[in-house]
């Protein structure tokens, strides 16, 4: 069944696993001990708490370990195709000047559209990935971030 075109409406993606069963539990298991030990403040309930904190913290970083490392692949995919696609004064100031969460918002824009957001970002450089993605008409789509 083929994907439907990908675009600012529909790129966000889940993995439906971690946040629709492991993330919620976890957390469902936080809350419910947090309550348990302060309605009830005992060795075993503080044990459980202590538990149930390393659980969170151990599904968090199952989480955000691999999106590190996506980040940091995006952001030298991304400056290999400023070099081949842009000028190479812009490419240069681009490398200097974008942080990885304009790389990672700006992986989505054509090749057409790539140098004039690139320069945008440039002169504004406080804006937020979700402005970067909302200026982009071409959407090149990404498909294999988790």
């Amino acid at each position: 069944m083929p994907r439907p075109p990908q675009q600012y409406a529909n790129h966000a993606q889940y993995t439906p696993l971690f946040h629709f069963f492991t993330s919620p539990l976890a957390l469902i298991f936080l809350v419910w001990s947090l309550t348990r030990f302060f309605n009830n403040p005992s060795y075993d309930t503080g044990y459980l708490l202590v538990g149930a904190l390393a659980l969170f913290g151990v599904v968090s970083v199952s989480r955000l370990s691999p999106l590190r490392a996506q980040d940091r692949i995006i952001r030298l995919e991304e400056q290999l195709r400023y070099q081949r696609v842009l000028p190479a004064a812009l490419a240069e100031r681009a490398m200097t000047a974008l942080s990885p969460r304009h790389y990672i918002a700006l992986r989505f824009a054509s090749d057409a559209e790539l140098a004039g957001l690139v320069e945008t970002v440039i002169a504004n450089p406080t804006m937020k990935g979700k402005e970067i993605k909302q200026q982009i008409r071409s959407w090149r789509a990404d498909y294999f971030r988790l």
